[in-house]
């Protein structure tokens, strides 16, 4: 299955050419045959991450992974942008990330990520830094598609 993702970094300090974890989290999509539909760096604002997010969203793109912003800072908005525009929360996907982190720090239970869906396209929040982020996105992306899939009416 072909999945359109789009990368969206939130960060106040780090420009498209210093984002390695969104690099790399576009590489590991393309590892896996997926197509990177956009990649681009906002700041840390609260409106500025829910407006990139609709705009993926309504190009189409079935999972938008954003990256960074859901730690304890009080910088950290994008868990609350997330659930600004999206409908529905998603709860197993952070979970999942959370236990996998888990094994890894004990820091991991300080992530506020949260997964949700706006209309057709999930929404995963992935932690900022290159290590974290890859991580969890390994931990989870093996159900991606058929989350994809059971969002457009396909059976189990």
């Amino acid at each position: 299955m072909e999945l359109k993702i789009a990368i969206v970094t939130c960060s106040s300090t780090r420009t498209l050419a210093e984002d390695q974890a969104g690099t790399n989290l576009a590489a590991k999509v393309r590892d896996r045959g997926w197509i990177v539909t956009g990649h681009e760096v906002v700041p840390d604002n609260r409106a500025t991450i829910s407006e990139a997010i609709v705009s993926y969203s309504d190009a189409g793109a079935d999972i938008i992974l954003t990256c960074g912003g859901s730690g304890l800072s009080l910088a950290d908005v994008t868990p609350e942008a997330t659930a600004d525009v999206c409908d529905r929360n998603v709860p197993g996907i952070a979970e999942a990330m959370r236990a996998a982190s888990l094994r890894i720090t004990g820091r991991a239970m300080l992530s506020r990520a949260v997964c949700m869906q706006r209309g057709t396209t999930l929404v995963v929040n992935l932690p900022g830094s290159t290590k974290a982020a890859s991580e969890c996105f390994d931990a989870v992306c093996a159900q991606f598609e058929h989350a994809v899939q059971m969002t457009a009416g396909g059976g189990h």
